[in-house]
């Protein structure tokens, strides 16, 4: 019995978005030479991966002659969002107050950093529709 499939993006996805970023467009024959660059993949794989992201919304796909040509249905932006959303609500009870936290006691924040978050903090909000 095949396992659900996660509706957050996992690592060999994310990967495989990443070639789809750098690229706009690729086939699965391209993106797998690309990832083999690493670390040997079987275009299999690939073309297994495309069909769950397919499957997930996060790419689209056109025919040139019998192959797929592939591109992300998902800027870097969203996908950041989305799983930032998902770690707040998996760890965090949801509070990104409790994550700010988290992050600066488990991996401190230099007065550098701490002085562009703090301008961060007091700037106003951005207008609803509008994102930075």
């Amino acid at each position: 019995m095949a396992r659900p499939t996660s509706p957050a993006l996992t690592d060999a996805e994310r990967v495989i978005l990443e070639v789809l970023w750098k690229k706009k467009e690729a086939s699965v024959r391209e993106v797998t030479d690309e990832l083999s660059k690493k670390k040997p993949v079987a275009y299999t794989t690939v073309l297994t991966m495309f069909k769950i992201l397919d499957k997930k919304g996060l790419v689209s796909h056109r025919t040139e002659g019998r192959a797929f040509i592939y591109s992300a249905a998902i800027s870097r932006s969203d996908a950041r969002r989305q799983a930032l959303e998902n770690l707040l609500k998996q760890f965090f009870n949801g509070s990104s107050n409790v994550l700010a936290q988290h992050l600066i006691s488990e991996h401190g924040i230099d007065p550098e950093e701490l002085k562009a978050l703090q301008e961060k903090v007091a700037a106003p909000p951005p207008a609803k529709g509008k994102k930075k």
